[in-house]
């Protein structure tokens, strides 16, 4: 698990625009697919799903993933503009407002995302797996919101 949330954190780094060469790029492609399937990995050894509750579940798990790299984006945008306007000195209170209005709205973005999926899930698997399931994106997020948070020094 240790080893998932640290690959989950190194593609969540992923997000941020950059400049790469061809083969770099090739090579983050690779990388993020092989953390989206050690993560869905992780997720079927721990709901231990039935052929049916898998024919149900992973379409509803595949879409809420491709959703979610959505709001990875957006929060990696926000830590890049972040990281800008750190990097250029004490932030300004009006970029510093606009940073937490974003911050925010991606926090709302996520538990909106998260609590549209809910009734899907739940249709899809019994309620324990199902919290289960939401257990276990929870706990990756939670590692993931932590290795960045531990990242990104105090605004001055």
């Amino acid at each position: 698990m240790t080893r998932l949330v640290t690959a989950c954190a190194l593609v969540l780094g992923l997000v941020f625009p950059a400049v790469a060469q061809t083969t770099s790029t090739t090579n983050m492609d690779i990388l993020r697919q092989k953390v989206k399937a050690d993560k869905k990995l992780v997720v079927a050894q721990n709901l231990k799903l039935t052929d049916a509750e898998g024919t149900a579940f992973w379409p509803v798990y595949d879409a809420y993933q491709k959703d979610l790299q959505q709001i990875n984006q957006r929060l990696g945008a926000v830590i890049v503009a972040y990281a800008e306007a750190y990097n250029k000195g004490p932030v300004a209170n009006d970029v510093a407002k606009k940073l937490l209005d974003e911050a925010l709205a991606v926090d709302d973005a996520e538990a909106k995302l998260k609590g549209s999926y809910v009734p899907k899930i739940l249709a899809a698997l019994p309620a324990t797996k199902a919290v289960r399931y939401i257990q276990i994106e929870n706990k990756i997020r939670a590692a993931i919101r932590y290795e960045l948070a531990d990242g990104i020094p105090l605004v001055e």
